[in-house]
């Protein structure tokens, strides 16, 4: 098993107000960066393990068709992306379990803004076919150094890692079986309920859906594990009045506060 959770794509018609949200909650953001060909951009919450991508059409006469049809469906999750480290490995496993795994492809863009001299992040990507639940990326990072810099590691919150996703699905263990074929990981009993597949850093969790669930599937939250006990969090949303309740040690701020994602801090 040698996938892990590399990051999450939020997506959204409007970044700027997306950012504002995450900016609120404490988590530093990179500039807005542009894709290749200039329609789609981010801005990331890098953090030291993964990170988040928060994503929209930037470009005022650009239309992307991808994005569009999954905001068709809700604003929030719809990208879920695994790290990988032999991209021909997991070609030839993906073929033996069934899949037709297509060509990876490379893609960039930018790091810093629109800075003409900036260089620009390289992946080579693998693209299995569209999931129910959004789309699965397998991922090996070409230029890490370009992404993970010292500067955009230090987070008002505190925040260290993402390493866990939610998946509400109508058959968790029928969903679990394409996840594991999928990303190559186990799928076992999640004793909060569901199933879980643990990776080689990070879990996705997929869980039932009730009767009173208004999209199916949906990934509908993550989980953001913090350095310091959850202290300057907790601060954070005290001091800035965002909503928040406990499950144990977590903190969870719920959809609105966050462009559609239940979010759940989680003690180191």
């Amino acid at each position: 098993m040698s996938a892990a959770l590399d990051h999450v794509g939020v997506v959204t018609r409007d970044l700027d107000g997306l950012a504002v949200l995450y900016e609120r909650l404490g988590f530093l953001l990179t500039p807005v960066a542009r894709q290749s060909d200039g329609r789609i951009g981010n801005r990331c919450a890098m953090l030291r393990h993964g990170y988040i991508e928060l994503l929209a059409v930037v470009d005022p006469h650009g239309v992307s068709a991808t994005l569009e049809r999954f905001l068709a469906r809700y604003s929030g999750i719809h990208i879920l992306a695994f790290a990988v480290e032999d991209m021909p490995a997991e070609i030839a496993r993906l073929r033996r379990a069934g899949i037709a795994a297509p060509a990876p492809f490379e893609f960039e863009r930018e790091t810093d803004g629109a800075e003409p001299t900036s260089p620009r992040a390289r992946f080579n990507v693998l693209q299995v076919p569209d999931q129910p639940e959004g789309r699965i990326n397998l991922v090996r990072h070409l230029t890490p150094n370009l992404l993970w810099q010292d500067r955009f590691l230090s987070h008002p919150n505190n925040a260290v890692a993402v390493d866990e996703v939610m998946v509400r699905v109508a058959a968790p263990v029928e969903a679990a079986s394409r996840f594991s074929r999928l990303i190559g990981c186990a799928a076992l009993p999640d004793p909060a309920g569901g199933v879980a597949l643990d990776l080689a850093r990070g879990r996705v969790r997929l869980v039932q859906a009730d009767a009173n669930a208004a999209v199916v599937p949906c990934v509908v939250g993550m989980g953001v594990r913090t350095a310091d006990g959850n202290a300057a969090v907790e601060r954070l949303l005290s001091e800035r009045k965002i909503a928040y309740h406990r499950e144990g040690k977590a903190m969870i701020v719920g959809a609105a506060d966050t462009g559609g994602v239940t979010l759940r801090f989680t003690p180191a």
